[in-house]
């Protein structure tokens, strides 16, 4: 997938706006989602911060047959591709179409010994799962990349996953500029996303990404779990700003 793919299947020529909902309940979940809806958004990523895989799988069910069009991507908590890939499997399986996957560590090798990120895309490939996959490279929490082998990271992520996917480092820090011009120049045409930092007062600075994953920056203040519904609007306007000139149909 490249950039003009990536954008056109989104419909968005601007960045696109994908919230992250952090679970608590299903309740919680559909209520964040009304104004994902509302709002414009075209679609969202459902994380389990408070619950195991098991107790999310329900609740990620329940939201899919309740909210059957919206495109909706799930992050397991700290669970590799390899794990989560045979479960989207069956979730699918059951009916329970999941959109994307995101990781937050694809388990890329800047050396190039990707031993497990092969292993992750050949489970993948047997799974048969077709969601999109956003593979966290050089990622908060994860094990750390000197700033001189970014670009090495970045550039091997390319050949593991749909969207290469980066942050901060930490929830809420935006990345730094010189780390998304990295990995820009590595990458090339590929979709890129980052997933921490992003607000609607800095969104203009990042208009060279593909995709924003955002919790912090359009949530209630001090409050992890519910989006504001006036801060999504405001991302929603600057992210079409930002497309203008270009038209997706």
């Amino acid at each position: 997938m490249n950039r003009d793919e990536f954008h056109k299947f989104f419909k968005s020529s601007g960045p696109v706006v994908l919230p992250v909902i952090h679970v608590l309940d299903g309740q919680q979940a559909a209520r964040n989602i009304r104004s994902v809806i509302l709002e414009g958004a075209p679609g969202c990523f459902l994380i389990n911060h408070d619950c195991n895989v098991s107790e999310f799988l329900p609740i990620i069910q329940k939201i899919r047959a309740t909210f059957k069009r919206l495109w909706i991507g799930v992050n397991f908590l700290a669970v590799p591709g390899d794990q989560a890939f045979p479960i989207l499997a069956e979730l699918a399986k059951c009916g329970c179409n999941i959109d994307a996957y995101w990781a937050d560590d694809a388990c890329i090798d800047e050396n190039g010994v990707n031993a497990r990120a092969q292993k992750i895309a050949k489970v993948r490939e047997c799974s048969r799962w077709n969601g999109l996959y956003f593979g966290g490279t050089a990622f908060k929490k994860q094990r750390p990349v000197m700033n001189e082998r970014i670009g090495d990271a970045a550039g091997e992520a390319c050949k593991y996953m749909d969207v290469i996917t980066t942050s901060g480092v930490a929830t809420g820090q935006a990345a730094e500029i010189a780390k998304i011009n990295m990995f820009r120049s590595a990458i090339g045409d590929r979709p890129l996303a980052v997933a921490s930092g992003i607000t609607p007062a800095n969104a203009s600075t990042f208009s060279d990404v593909d995709c924003f994953m955002i919790a912090t920056g359009i949530n209630e203040k001090n409050n992890f779990y519910d989006i504001d519904r006036s801060r999504l609007a405001h991302m929603m306007m600057e992210t079409r700003n930002l497309g203008k000139g270009d038209t997706f149909g």
